[in-house]
């Protein structure tokens, strides 16, 4: 467990993971639950007891969407969405861990992809 890591998720997300009772109301809603390893209110909770790496290596940081709908169901205001947001930035700001990297932009554009788009991944991927 990184101590450091922990505190610093938790301070960047600005969320109080104590605060999650588990009910997966937030995991319920969530568009992209059938493509995630790991769900809104599991984040939550491994960031809340330290369980930290799993959540680094894992392609669930890319597949939530960021549409806060898990901010929108929880009862108790936990915000999970913040917390993969936070945990997603720790992942990107190691070196060498970027998810999107200039070269790749070619490829990925067509006509119907709005310039915003490429402007909120590389918000999103690469810090």
């Amino acid at each position: 467990m990184n101590k450091n890591l922990q505190e610093q998720i938790i301070r960047s997300s600005g969320v109080n993971v104590l605060k999650c009772m588990r009910c997966g109301k937030c995991s319920g809603t969530c568009p992209s639950y059938g493509e995630m390893e790991y769900h809104p209110h599991q984040f939550v909770y491994m960031v809340e007891k330290g369980n930290i790496e799993p959540l680094l290596n894992s392609e669930s940081l890319y597949k939530c969407l960021t549409c806060f709908a898990c901010v929108e169901r929880c009862p108790r205001g936990v915000e999970p969405a913040k917390v993969v947001e936070a945990v997603r930035l720790a992942a990107v700001r190691q070196q060498g861990n970027n998810h999107l990297v200039p070269t790749q932009i070619p490829g990925m554009l067509d006509e119907d992809l709005p310039q915003q788009a490429i402007v909120t991944a590389f918000r999103k991927y690469a810090k």
